[in-house]
């Protein structure tokens, strides 16, 4: 599909197709995994097809990254091993020793990490910021910020950013916005529609949809900055393999109904939760009476499948909520059809305690799957008793 092609057609489309070309010599509709080290050359310096080697490029992930270009917007995609491999290799990429980068105080723990504990390291500085008010983001900028980044849906809080708004800010500075669009997926929600330079995905997440694969993803809507990526890609080496590649791709092409979904059971779920009297708090965008309820109707398809909740009796009340749950998997990640609970504090986010991001003791997180809701509801009600 060439690029005018996919210039009209709907996500549902794109997502099935665009990369997805057959294959030229048995015509497969589907991409071969292309499980190979290395690529037969004609001539020194005669690349057939502009492969060489497997780390440099392979034709399953050029389809993956295709794909993954076409569905938020971008000129370029990029794939990685993992979600925090892409962030790496994008830090890494854009910052020098001295540079200055707002980061939100609700990220994903694996984040927070890799700014507190390895960029630091290097000589890059970092504040934090609530990222949901533009002016807070404003305040935490300096003379030598060059990143700021945001989650909207965030990790494990559910605070909504306004995209075009933070975009706005970091462009008079002269930083780069970038935006973790994991909780979302590109079929919710396209930051770089909205003013973002790069969105980051974990692909692991709702991309794969099945927790089977780990991979990460860049898109960029510069060519120049995309390339600059690709040569950090190539040089560092931690790229998406040829199988985990295909995976995505097949996860892929159910994204937009998987999405669908998980967002219709997510709903049930809040409202349940909103007259639970063991309940104290629900964290749901869906909800009217969300903080960023407004923001999120107006730059995202739907609400997600991500649901956190606070529970009277603190933090021994609220594992005890996960130990009891039998549907719902106690386990970390998300994303996938089925459907997990797990505790922010001591689990994905134990990195972050005693700092800005640390999170309630009493709070619980679902990644709502697409089982039957009714069956979910019973489950949660059980496990709340």
């Amino acid at each position: 599909m060439s690029d005018q092609d996919s210039v009209h057609q709907s996500f549902e489309t794109l997502a099935i197709h665009a990369g997805n070309t057959a294959d030229p010599l048995t015509g497969a509709v589907v991409p071969p995994i292309y499980q190979v080290s290395t690529f037969k050359q004609d001539g020194v310096g005669g690349l057939r097809g502009g492969y060489e080697y497997s780390r440099s490029g392979n034709p399953t992930r050029t389809a993956l990254e295709e794909n993954l270009a076409a569905l938020e917007g971008g000129r370029r995609g990029l794939a990685f091993a993992s979600g925090l491999a892409a962030e790496d290799c994008l830090l890494r990429t854009l910052l020098t020793p001295g540079d200055h980068v707002v980061i939100p105080n609700d990220a994903y723990g694996g984040t927070f990490r890799l700014f507190a504990k390895v960029v630091s390291r290097w000589g890059v500085e970092w504040s934090v910021a609530d990222t949901t008010d533009p002016a807070s983001v404003r305040a935490a900028m300096t003379p030598r910020t060059k990143v700021v980044w945001v989650e909207t849906p965030s990790n494990p809080l559910l605070g909504i950013t306004d995209i075009a708004a933070v975009a706005d800010v970091a462009r008079t500075a002269g930083a780069k916005l970038v935006v973790d669009n994991t909780f979302a997926s590109p079929y919710l929600q396209q930051p770089l529609a909205l003013g973002a330079d790069v969105v980051v995905h974990s692909m692991t997440k709702y991309m794969g949809g099945h927790s089977d694969v780990v991979g990460g993803a860049l898109v960029v809507n510069s060519d120049d900055i995309g390339e600059e990526l690709a040569y950090h890609q190539n040089a560092m080496g931690a790229v998406c393999g040829p199988f985990d590649a295909w995976l995505v791709l097949r996860g892929i092409k159910t994204l937009a109904v998987r999405m669908d979904r998980h967002s219709e059971n997510a709903t049930r779920i809040a409202e349940m939760l909103t007259r639970h009297p063991k309940v104290t708090s629900i964290l749901y965008p869906g909800l009217s009476d969300h903080p960023g309820h407004e923001i999120a109707a107006k730059q995202m398809r739907s609400f997600g499948g991500m649901v956190s909740f606070r529970v009277q009796g603190g933090e021994e009340a609220a594992v005890a909520v996960c130990d009891r749950a039998k549907l719902f998997t106690l386990g970390e990640s998300l994303g996938g059809v089925e459907s997990l609970i797990e505790h922010p504090g001591r689990m994905t986010h134990a990195s972050v305690a005693g700092s800005a991001l640390e999170v309630p003791g009493d709070l619980v997180r679902l990644s709502v799957g697409i089982e039957s809701a009714d069956d979910l509801l019973a489950d949660l009600q059980q496990a709340l008793g």
